[in-house]
């Protein structure tokens, strides 16, 4: 009996060092990754990067990691503009089955889905200057844009020096994020669109999914695959 009371002290004891030792790996393997990411991608800070699943020893071992959820604060892409940038807040994305090299300096998703939010003060900045072609030969331009409820986007819409308020649904055509107007007052109901801002290149090569207006900005879907983290 004190044998067997021994043998299982010894396991506990080896178990709880092996839960150590696999979440300092992990510990490790996260800041390494994120380093990486931030290195490939030319982020102005560098990511979250969480490892899921248990034991992390034994996905190294098998050269592939289950699930890694990454967050980037505040991403910069271009707007397809000269010089222009648009920043997207809060892009998080979990990638599934990440095949990595020894040293962290390749890694690649079989599949990346995610989420991220671009504010309307920044969506309005991309296109204030672009006309608005509008029914009856007349133009305007986008002076605002906000949240107009019920999941739709107001816009106010200049012509000739009036402001036309507005609603509109936002959508992503490619790789595009658009208002499209569900109406416009004094000039039938002729559908147009109010806004259109192209979006850059994405991290990792993700692609922009679908988009819903919200209280902060409209919230944007994205997924990817053989999607590249690093390398």
């Amino acid at each position: 009996m004190r044998a067997l009371r021994i043998l299982l002290v010894l396991v506990v004891i080896l178990g709880v060092l092996f839960v150590i030792v696999d979440r300092v790996a992990v510990h490790f393997a996260e800041g390494e990754a994120a380093d990486k990411l931030k290195a490939s991608q030319n982020l102005a800070s560098t990511p979250d990067v969480s490892i899921k699943g248990f034991p992390f020893l034994t996905q190294v071992a098998g050269g592939s990691l289950d699930d890694v959820q990454v967050g980037i604060k505040d991403y910069e892409a271009t707007t397809g503009t000269a010089g222009e940038k648009i920043r997207i807040d809060d892009l998080t994305a979990d990638m599934k089955g990440v095949s990595f090299s020894g040293d962290y300096s390749s890694a690649t998703a079989a599949d990346a889905s995610g989420t991220a939010t671009i504010a309307y003060d920044q969506l309005l900045n991309a296109v204030k200057d672009d006309p608005v072609r509008l029914p009856l030969g007349a133009t305007g331009k986008v002076t605002g844009l906000s949240y107009g409820g019920n999941g739709k986007v107001r816009a106010t819409v200049e012509v000739a020096g009036v402001p036309l308020p507005v609603l509109g649904t936002a959508m992503v055509q490619g790789d595009t994020v658009k208002v499209h107007a569900d109406g416009l007052p004094k000039f039938g109901n002729q559908a147009l669109d109010v806004s259109e801002v192209k979006i850059g290149a994405l991290p990792g090569g993700i692609k922009l999914d679908k988009v819903q207006a919200a209280q902060d900005g409209v919230e944007v879907t994205v997924k990817g695959s053989d999607v590249r983290l690093a390398g």
